[in-house]
């Protein structure tokens, strides 16, 4: 499935004195198997964005397309594609209602209106794609799990629903270190053995550039750098000129090289920069 944005804008308040465009003729495309990473400072447009991806905001202007398909021309392919392209909100876990995570699980192929026997199954495939015991996990609340839990369980409602792209907004948020580790880790499983279309917005660069393999940076609405994680971060000094940090070792071989040193434009892996680091130091000893 390839998703492609045509000329986005998207503006809150039209025709009022306090209107605010929040996208300014956006456009990209997103290929099947992709892993993108979206990100840029706060009110940069990313979650006005993949609102509008998912089809929760209708554009202002411009067009999302599905395969070709403009996703907003017929109500009912609308409604078809938010089953398609899932949406994982910032603190998913607030969105968890049920009394148990299997009803939790359950709701969103329940809606798609699927009969009891493949519910069940999807359920199970989902929590199991996730990391958790179906059978020790299924009755329990909830609310007692732990927060990274808590949120994989959010994540497996989405998949149950077999989505063909999932959109994370910022889905690592608030977690303690253990948990946004299970977290990236069962994303970057659902990318790699399920071939997931993924898209997803983070501040966090280390994670961006440990799982993209596309990023997209925004800036006042607009896409103002985009590329490979290679050729966006070696582009240091646009990234700090839109108001972020780079990732640690393309930082550190930034700096390097503002101080004369004779290193690449960007590293991304931790062992073939330390070889390069060595190598400079033993050319500048030698």
């Amino acid at each position: 499935m390839r998703i492609e944005a045509k000329d986005l804008t998207y503006i809150y308040g039209a025709g009022l004195p306090w209107e605010r465009k929040a996208l300014d003729g956006v456009s990209f495309s997103v290929e099947e198997g992709e892993f993108v990473g979206l990100i840029g400072e706060t009110g940069s447009g990313k979650s006005t964005l993949v609102q509008i991806l998912n089809g929760i905001l209708r554009p202002t202007a411009g067009e999302v397309l599905l395969d070709g398909i403009n996703i907003f021309k017929e109500k009912a392919l609308l409604s078809k594609v938010r089953f398609q392209i899932g949406l994982i909100f910032q603190f998913p876990e607030q969105q968890l209602f049920a009394e148990t995570v299997f009803e939790d699980v359950a709701f969103g192929p329940r809606n798609m209106g699927l009969g009891p026997e493949e519910v069940s199954r999807r359920v199970e495939e989902a929590l199991l794609k996730v990391g958790l015991n179906p059978l020790q996990f299924r009755n329990r609340s909830p609310f007692s799990l732990s927060g990274g839990e808590k949120r994989l369980v959010a994540i497996a409602g989405v998949l149950a629903m077999k989505p063909r792209v999932l959109i994370l907004d910022e889905v690592t948020a608030g977690l303690d270190p253990k948990g946004k580790k299970e977290i990236l880790a069962r994303i970057q499983l659902l990318h790699q053995k399920e071939k997931a279309t993924i898209i997803m917005v983070s501040h966090d660069m280390d994670e961006i550039s440990a799982l993209a393999q596309k990023i997209i940076i925004l800036k006042g609405g607009r896409v103002v750098l985009s590329g490979t994680p290679e050729e966006v971060f070696s582009r240091g000094e646009v990234i700090e000129a839109q108001g972020l940090a780079l990732p640690t070792i393309p930082k550190l071989f930034y700096s390097l090289k503002q101080c004369g040193w004779d290193l690449p434009a960007t590293v991304l892996d931790l062992k073939e920069a330390c070889r390069l680091i060595k190598k400079e130091l033993t050319r500048a000893s030698g």
